[in-house]
């Protein structure tokens, strides 16, 4: 039953890596059925992942399959979890995220996109990894939020399904990149909230991001 589910976080590991966005072991992916989590092992080459290394859980982070622990940020994917109606999270260490993370208290809105995450991304503050800490301090930087940033240390991002997780990952490192570049050149003007709302109310009006037929005569 779980089979799909593991083959996809497997899949978005390597999709992590290739996109250099995760080196070696660093960073961890999971996606939940029910009550039970898919999750990346600790010490694992995301690189070189594969369905059988992948570990099962429980919501309470008791391993039901799998041949090695979880992940140490298990508390991390489980906080977020109970939180929210997330079917998957991915957490990450790319470089520009990290870099603005260590600069900034909040990733302002340069790029109209920044409303697809909820806006302007949060930074939690630096805790120990693995700690409870750490998850509660993202907790807080994701209070009607998709992603987030984490101080000295990466970035995370939950969706419906760990493709779009991914993708949220990807999106807080284009947009970080972009923060980096305008900052090179001297700053400039964010987004203010009511001009992220009316991207919200476009989007909605033209089912912005989504496949659209051409209407028939």
């Amino acid at each position: 039953m779980l089979e799909p589910l593991r083959e996809a976080v497997a899949a978005a590991c390597r999709r992590l890596a290739v996109d250099r966005l995760v080196i070696g072991t660093a960073g961890n992916l999971s996606a939940r059925s029910g009550d039970h989590v898919v999750i990346t092992p600790t010490g694992l080459t995301l690189a070189a992942a594969a369905p059988e290394d992948l570990t099962v859980i429980d919501l309470e982070g008791r391993v039901v399959e799998g041949r090695y622990a979880p992940t140490s940020e298990v508390q991390l994917h489980l906080a977020i979890y109970t939180a929210h109606a997330a079917g998957a999270v991915a957490h990450a260490h790319p470089l520009d995220s990290t870099a603005v993370a260590c600069t900034v208290a909040e990733l302002p809105a340069w790029h109209y996109t920044t409303a697809a995450l909820g806006g302007p991304v949060r930074v939690a503050p630096y805790a120990t990894f693995g700690s409870r800490e750490l998850a509660d301090g993202v907790l807080t930087a994701l209070e009607g939020r998709t992603a987030a940033l984490m101080a000295h240390h990466g970035s995370v991002a939950y969706g419906d399904t760990v493709d779009q997780a991914c993708d949220r990952i990807e999106h807080v490192e284009w947009l970080a990149g972009l923060h980096t570049r305008i900052t090179q050149l001297g700053g400039g003007r964010p987004l203010s909230p009511s001009e992220l709302e009316d991207v919200v109310t476009a989007a909605i009006q033209r089912s912005y991001g989504a496949p659209r037929a051409l209407a028939e005569d």
